[in-house]
């Protein structure tokens, strides 16, 4: 269940990479152009590995960043990756750009696949997302902790997440 309700997703209309990707049958959902009016689409976990793949050899072939966020107490935990495409810059063009993101039931099952297959830039990136928001990547090759101990309990940029009063390393010295 998502809570959608709560907080509005407003659909595009036209979004040329997500027609794109629908006619190769790639399944997604167009949503309202960022602030740059870089496209953003949503994607569901179990087709993002593969739609990935299409946009890398349509031409997206750098990952630029993939990162996290928590939508607030109760709603969703996002996924999103920023695409680029790497080819011959021309001073007077800006590169194509791709946003994608994924919508995770904070209750639910935060997992999706690792783009590291793809993408090496992503294994830093992936293991932070999980640190902080507790978000599995299947296909990971090392997912553990990347700035918390391995001990730690909780996911420390969950907007519901309750510090504790004190954390005791050990065998620190």
């Amino acid at each position: 269940m998502t809570n959608e309700s709560e907080f509005v997703l407003k659909e595009e209309s036209s979004s040329p990479i997500s027609e794109w990707l629908s006619k190769n049958g790639f399944k997604n959902t167009p949503l309202q152009k960022d602030h740059l009016g870089i496209e953003v689409i949503k994607v569901n976990p179990q087709n993002l590995l593969s739609t990935v793949e299409a946009l890398k050899n349509a031409g997206f072939n750098y990952l630029q960043c993939q990162g996290g966020y928590d939508e607030g107490p109760g709603l969703n935990i996002v996924c999103f990756y920023n695409l680029i495409e790497m080819s011959e810059f021309k001073k007077d063009l800006s590169p194509r750009e791709i946003r994608l993101k994924v919508f995770l039931n904070r209750d639910g099952d935060l997992t999706v696949p690792s783009l590291y297959s793809l993408f090496r830039g992503a294994d830093w990136q992936e293991r932070e997302t999980f640190d902080m928001y507790g978000v599995n990547f299947t296909g990971h090759p090392h997912p553990k902790r990347l700035l918390m101990p391995e001990d730690w309990k909780g996911w420390p940029l969950r907007k519901d997440y309750v510090q504790p009063d004190f954390y005791e390393m050990q065998d620190a010295y």
